[in-house]
């Protein structure tokens, strides 16, 4: 079944148009708890949010969809993603909400969902909730609708979740941070972590006006934590997306780090203490150089789809432990069920800590191949899939890369865009390379 509304991440879009509007939204919590409502008699669902105007219009309407068919509704207020993930696990709730676009500016907003379990749903599941949308809504009586409730200390239990993945003999004492909210979800939890395990933290991006989430800060802008790390002498900057999935690293010299490169930190720093790691899932994207450097090692790797979802069916398919994208979605099965931007950085610096070595250490032995990604602009229904120049310029390129580097040409989850990206050991050729690509793409 091919879906109408469910994209690589939820349903997204700007605000006051289809499906991000409040009478959608409406319906499709009706939708939603009437699937719940299928196989358990009361289902509760967590609500939370990012910091975005339009999150306090689409919460009210996700709470009347849900009450509207007979669930109850827990309100959280402004959570990370993987926040909402844990204590829809911990508080033994049926469903867990997010009302966020992530990296997106604030215009956008979006609706995620996460299961008892703490963990993405299945394509399965989001289409089920797509039959549903197309049935008339069944109301509850009014002895059965759904009550709403507030959980007051949200905040509180998950930095106390996020401290207790660090280990219990280290320390951030010593350490100056500058830590990066991107004025999002993260705002008030994400410096609160790393003062209370000893930082001196510097933030930044954390004075949310509604507006101003992903603006020029965060992991989508990561050159202002760059330049505040230097004029401030820290030792590390952390940078959250604004539902603080996501993260990027610099360290002292101002050097920034990418999801790829800290993906394989966490093996490395694995297998440097002794435990096993069987294998490690990227994307179609995860750059050449990490899958080498971790086969070099004796550690599988695999490619999922771009997405951490696909990512964590791959782990799942294979009882892997660790994965991500080269964006900073990661995923550490072993600390927690879903990426965490807070969690994974804590792992990073809790590495280098114990190690005594520097990132730049850790990675010394993978310099990653230049990747050139290219976003072409679809027009309304071009058919890229059937460019015959494209097909003719594709062939050349990889006829031309051969085995030292490749092609990805992708659309995107949740824009009209194509993605054209080009690998290759040499940057100017995978530069002339992508332009190619992406000019043929535009032709057709």
């Amino acid at each position: 079944m091919a879906r109408e509304y469910f994209g690589t991440d939820g349903i997204r879009g700007t605000v006051g148009r289809t499906p991000i509007t409040p009478d959608f939204v409406l319906r499709l919590a009706h939708a939603v708890g009437r699937v719940l409502r299928r196989t358990q008699q009361r289902p509760t669902v967590l609500i939370g949010k990012d910091t975005r105007i339009s999150g306090y219009m689409l919460e009210s309407a996700l709470e009347s969809g849900f009450n509207s068919a007979g669930v109850d509704v827990v309100l959280l207020g402004p959570l990370p993603t993987p926040g909402v993930a844990y204590l829809t696990r911990t508080q033994r709730a049926s469903l867990g909400v997010v009302i966020s676009a992530s990296h997106n500016p604030y215009p956008d907003n979006g609706i995620k969902f996460f299961s008892a379990q703490g963990s993405k749903l299945p394509d399965s599941w989001e289409e089920e909730v797509e039959r549903a949308l197309k049935e008339e809504p069944v109301w509850a009586d009014s002895a059965a609708l759904g009550k709403t409730r507030r959980l007051d200390d949200a905040a509180g239990r998950y930095i106390e979740f996020c401290k207790s993945t660090f280990s219990h003999d280290l320390t951030l004492k010593g350490l100056k941070i500058v830590v990066d909210a991107a004025h999002g979800a993260a705002y008030q939890i994400a410096p609160k972590v790393f003062h209370e395990l000893g930082a001196e933290v510097i933030a930044m991006g954390c004075a949310p006006d509604g507006l101003n989430i992903n603006d020029g800060v965060g992991a989508t802008h990561p050159e202002a934590m760059v330049l505040a790390v230097r004029a401030n002498g820290a030792d590390y900057g952390i940078a959250l997306d604004g539902d603080a999935d996501r993260l990027l690293v610099v360290d002292a010299k101002g050097r920034l780090y990418n999801g790829d490169e800290l993906l394989y930190l966490l093996a490395a720093d694995r297998l440097a203490r002794g435990q096993t790691v069987q294998g490690v899932a990227g994307t179609l994207m995860t750059n050449l150089a990490v899958e080498s450097a971790l086969k070099a090692q004796g550690v599988g790797f695999v490619r999922a789809k771009v997405g951490d979802r696909y990512v964590l069916e791959e782990l799942a398919r294979n009882g892997w432990l660790l994965g991500g994208e080269g964006s900073g979605h990661l995923l550490a099965l072993d600390c927690h069920t879903t990426g965490d931007g807070l969690i994974s950085a804590l792992q990073v610096l809790q590495a280098c800590v114990r190690s005594g070595r520097t990132l730049a250490q850790w990675l010394e032995a993978v310099p990653l191949y230049p990747q050139v990604l290219i976003n072409v602009r679809l027009a309304p229904r071009q058919d890229w899939k059937n460019n015959a120049l494209l097909d003719q310029t594709l062939a050349a390129v990889q006829a031309e890369l051969g085995d030292t580097g490749r092609v990805l040409i992708r659309p995107s989850g949740t824009e009209p865009l194509l993605r054209v990206m080009v690998e290759a050991r040499d940057q100017q050729q995978a530069s002339r390379c992508a332009q190619q690509l992406a000019d043929a793409a535009r032709a057709g």
